[in-house]
């Protein structure tokens, strides 16, 4: 309400000194919570900015080391450059290759299963870029997910990045929804790796209590943003800009205009404070391992892959292990727990099967309301079973 209520468009330090300090202070603290490297402090070379959605965080760093690399390899190589992520990444990184201009047949869309539990292998990176490198096409850019969208699935960071490093390649983390659980010391271990990173993204909105929006993404080299993104007309000069005395994050982005939203991300973690925020983390994973009990139980479903955060993937398993049927079963398990008003799930697609997700997110959840919503399952599970015994 302060933020709206205020209305200051701060695009440059000028136009609300207040709003630029606040966010470099606040996104330092967010990143020592995190124990990122100092490399992405303000203090240093990097820093971090406030973006609309990790999908914003991905393009700008893509369109960055875009333009790092064209620099370093001409201008006119621009249809050599190659992207890579696996299949789990966001379809964000496609939509960022589209508007930077990368050639579809660029974009390395790398194959997961259940074997590595849907993370990206480091094997099946370096034999892709060595492919590319002996056609003569330039390896530029890395995305690795910790917490995919279909399975909150975690790439090997150390690994990747050790590999984008000896090639010459941008490496960014994707973190949007699993960076919060990163504020408990015993799920740090997830972004291990992240000292390799050129840039590094979660969402705030997504699972720390800051209303949306409110994406956190940080960089270790701040001028690649800048120089890649920077425009400079007359209107806008002003002395401390010009003396490069202060951070304009108008340079940072992609649109010139920005609201103040650090100051929603600084009452979040003066209210809660580090202790109140990881027990609110903490509630939720242990609500969600309550459900994958309940679904292990339950011999009609199986849990589909292993619970790392709050999210559970989950099938009811198909009569006479038919999985043709068991897909068409499954949606239509989903159809009827979601019309019944009570409760809404979403489903996914792993190795072919129809995946059901269960996310525990919300503030207000409770263990009441997890038991209710899985007697909402098992109901629609057993009236669903009875009518194909009967057909």
């Amino acid at each position: 309400m302060l933020s709206a209520g205020l209305n200051i468009v701060g695009f440059s330090w000028i136009t609300s000194p207040a709003a630029t300090e606040l966010e470099m202070i606040v996104l330092d603290w967010l990143a020592k919570l995190l124990k990122l490297p100092e490399d992405f402090l303000s203090t240093g070379q990097g820093g971090g900015v406030i973006q609309g959605t990790a999908s914003e965080a991905v393009l700008v760093v893509l369109l960055a080391a875009r333009d790092k690399a064209l620099k370093r390899v001409g201008k006119n190589s621009l249809e050599k450059l190659v992207v890579y992520a696996s299949d789990q990444t966001h379809s964000a990184l496609q939509k960022a290759c589209q508007i930077g201009g990368i050639h579809p047949q660029n974009f390395r869309v790398l194959k997961t299963d259940s074997s590595t539990n849907y993370s990206l292998s480091p094997d099946s990176l370096a034999e892709a870029i060595s492919r590319d490198l002996t056609i003569g096409l330039i390896p530029f850019f890395l995305c690795a997910t910790v917490g995919t969208t279909s399975s909150t699935a975690v790439d090997p960071l150390l690994a990747l990045g050790n590999i984008a490093k000896s090639n010459g390649m941008w490496f960014h983390v994707d973190a949007a929804y699993a960076g919060s659980a990163c504020i408990c010391p015993e799920y740090r271990q997830y972004i291990d790796g992240v000292e390799e990173a050129d840039s590094f993204n979660m969402n705030a909105h997504k699972w720390f209590l800051t209303n949306f929006d409110c994406s956190a993404l940080w960089v270790k080299d701040r001028n690649t943003l800048i120089q890649s993104l920077s425009t400079n007309p007359e209107f806008l000069k002003n002395k401390a800009s010009q003396a490069n005395m202060v951070v304009d994050y108008k340079d940072w982005q992609i649109p010139l205009g920005r609201r103040f939203r650090s100051l929603k991300l600084w009452m979040v973690l003066r209210l809660y404070g580090l202790e109140n925020l990881q027990g609110y983390i903490r509630n939720h994973i242990q609500l969600a391992k309550h459900f994958e009990g309940l679904v292990a139980q339950d011999l009609r479903f199986e849990v589909v892959t292993p619970r790392i955060f709050s999210l559970v993937c989950f099938r009811l398993l198909p009569p006479h292990n038919d999985e043709d049927h068991g897909n068409k079963l499954n949606h239509k398990l989903l159809d009827d727990i979601n019309s019944t008003g009570k409760i809404f799930i979403s489903h996914t697609v792993l190795s072919g099967k129809y995946i059901l997700r269960f996310a525990v997110g919300a503030p207000l959840t409770e263990w009441r309301h997890v038991n209710a919503a899985w007697e909402v399952m098992q109901d629609k599970a057993s009236a669903l079973l009875a009518r194909l015994s009967i057909e």
